[in-house]
């Protein structure tokens, strides 16, 4: 499949090939969401992580116009040392290989690259949703539209709380994305375990979740199975002090009249700010635990567990 827009890596074509698990893993989380020298070292170890659980990461962005799944560690240390890289949601993919530019992939971006790769198991952190005021604005996160389409096994600690999480949940029923929660019936909220609003199934173990994708298949259904995984208690950002700060940051943005797509990136640096830094602590604590629960998952489809 491979072509001068889209490369797959030959370590992990010859796994899917073999029917060896891999784990897709997304770009911008090192490219756009953690700080420097930090994002190189999460990435590095992510993939060091999933490969000691005996499966084959597949860390996905766009070098030079090429997107490629598998990027080598040169690449990967490429990426978020380099001024001038995007940040690359589905649409634009196409403008990113025309042009000839470097990107870190979206959850969008990252879950259509793998699924043209034959991956099936795919690690986030969060993921884009229904924004506040969308009843407005119609702000709402392609990462939805795209894994309705999509038969994949994806994995993330819910959608970030600074979302509308309740009409997110919503969104999810009307595209038909199926959502289960990890020995949970709480839907996680990122930084939060518990972000107030339930779902209907819970599952506990790896396996439940690869019967449930089979027979996903089986039924010749094609979207998403959505796996939230929550963040253990004891590392959450504490409910008392998130709901305080995003109060906060949340009446700043409407004082400064900052929207769109700005809203987001000021939301989220202000929660690093005034919680010290122990909202960074929690991505990556979240995006340890996803990783790791992918591996696990991709075992498990692959016959491993």
């Amino acid at each position: 499949m491979n072509s001068r827009a889209l490369v797959i890596a030959p370590h992990v074509q010859a796994a899917v090939d073999a029917g060896i698990p891999v784990l897709a893993l997304e770009s911008t989380i090192f490219t756009h969401g953690l700080p420097r020298p930090r994002n190189l070292e999460v990435a590095i170890e992510a993939e060091e992580r999933v490969r000691a659980l005996g499966v084959t990461p597949a860390t996905i962005g766009v070098i030079d116009g090429r997107a490629t799944v598998g990027l080598s560690t040169d690449e990967i240390e490429r990426l978020p040392t380099t001024d001038g890289v995007i940040k690359a949601s589905l649409r634009d993919l196409p403008i990113a290989v025309a042009q000839g530019l470097s990107a870190g992939t979206t959850v969008a971006a990252t879950a259509y690259l793998a699924d043209r790769a034959g991956v099936r198991v795919f690690s986030t952190g969060g993921l884009g949703g229904v924004h506040r005021g969308a009843q407005q604005t119609f702000d709402e996160s392609a990462d939805l539209a795209t894994l309705a389409t999509l038969p994949l096994v994806v994995v993330s600690a819910g959608v970030k709380s600074i979302l509308d999480i309740p009409l997110t949940l919503e969104r999810l029923e009307t595209l038909g994305l199926a959502v289960v929660g990890y020995r949970t019936t709480d839907y996680p909220g990122f930084y939060i375990a518990d972000s107030g609003h339930d779902i209907e199934y819970a599952v506990d173990s790896p396996n439940e979740i690869a019967r449930i994708a089979e027979s996903r298949d089986a039924l010749g259904i094609r979207s998403t199975l959505l796996v939230a995984n929550p963040v253990p208690a004891d590392r959450e950002l504490p409910p008392e002090l998130h709901d305080e700060v995003l109060a906060r940051a949340l009446a700043e943005a409407e004082s400064r009249g900052i929207a769109g797509h700005d809203t987001t990136p000021f939301l989220l640096d202000f929660m690093q700010r005034e919680t010290g830094g122990r909202s960074l602590d929690v991505n990556v604590d979240v995006y340890r635990g996803n990783v790791a629960l992918g591996a696990e998952i991709a075992l498990a489809l692959a016959g491993g567990r």
